[in-house]
């Protein structure tokens, strides 16, 4: 079992910058991460991934503003949050997953709020 736990969320004013971290309770060396969100009354969605070889995928809304990275010597993964806008608001989860093993794990989220 792989514990993850968020931190980084806060109220921020739109324009704003936050960075979530992810701290694992194990090796993330050979697991793909990501970070997800959930919006107010809206389904989880796919916000950015980094897979164990380092490959990066963006969701297109927040592709040139949000950037992932991993510290697999760390164990930890990081969202950089730029030029924040009120529709990111969201709760953001942190997945780890090695899908041929059919393992999946998620934290129990962070809550951003981009509000003035």
């Amino acid at each position: 079992q792989v514990q993850l736990v968020e931190s980084g969320g806060g109220l921020v004013q739109p324009g704003g910058s936050l960075r979530l971290s992810c701290a694992a309770s194990t090796n993330i060396f050979s697991f793909n991460m990501g970070w997800y969100r959930q919006g107010p009354g809206k389904e989880r969605e796919s916000v950015a991934v980094i897979s164990n070889s380092g490959v990066i995928n963006y969701a297109v809304s927040v592709k040139d503003r949000f950037t992932i990275s991993r510290d697999n010597a760390q164990n930890t993964v990081y969202l950089q949050m730029n030029s924040l806008q009120p529709e990111d608001t969201a709760v953001y989860y942190c997945n780890a997953n090695r899908r041929l093993l059919r393992q999946n794990y998620w934290g129990q989220g962070t809550r951003v709020t981009v509000s003035s």
